[in-house]
């Protein structure tokens, strides 16, 4: 009897300072909201301005492991059908957005982000689709809009820029 309730005290010292140990190694998980605003513009005049936020989760390294990480997609816009014959079609247009790799970097937060923003440039069947397409790794400054993309518009003077503010949830 002795024995045993040596044994199980010596169990429930190992558990606890095993316990204790994870709990060392664990932070909870930090989240920002993603505002990425889609600009179209002509010189330094802005002509039209349209708003995406999502939230996210971020890496928190902790003893060179990382702990937690998060993605977000966006997807707004329309599909327009179109004819081939006797087939009817469907192009989707509109902003993809897709975000992953979050991690928290020096001066700001670091991630990867795709963007593919398309339109109809007329009506014509088949559509003519106006397009651009994007993806690098960047790192934003915290609570401070950053241009993390802008592209020349083909058919105008206009300009396409995608601006990214990362702020952290408290």
């Amino acid at each position: 009897m002795f024995n045993m309730k040596i044994s199980c005290i010596g169990l429930l010292t190992v558990a606890a300072l095993t316990g204790a140990c994870f709990a060392e190694d664990t932070a909870p998980t930090k989240y920002y909201k993603l505002e990425f605003v889609v600009k179209e513009v002509d010189g330094a005049k802005v002509l039209n301005a349209r708003t995406y936020s999502a939230m996210v989760s971020g890496v928190v390294v902790l003893k060179e492991r990382e702990v937690a990480t998060g993605s977000c997609s966006i997807r707004t816009g329309s599909r327009v059908p179109y004819s081939t014959g006797e087939k009817t079609s469907y192009l989707d247009v509109g902003v993809s957005i897709d975000c992953r790799s979050v991690r928290e970097a020096p001066g700001g937060l670091s991630l990867r982000v795709d963007v593919d923003i398309s339109s109809l440039a007329q009506e014509s069947n088949p559509p003519v689709i106006r397009q651009n397409k994007w993806a690098s790794d960047v790192i934003v400054p915290l609570k401070k809009p950053a241009v993390i993309l802008s592209s020349d518009d083909l058919t105008t003077k206009h300009q396409i820029q995608v601006e990214l503010t990362a702020t952290p949830i408290t």
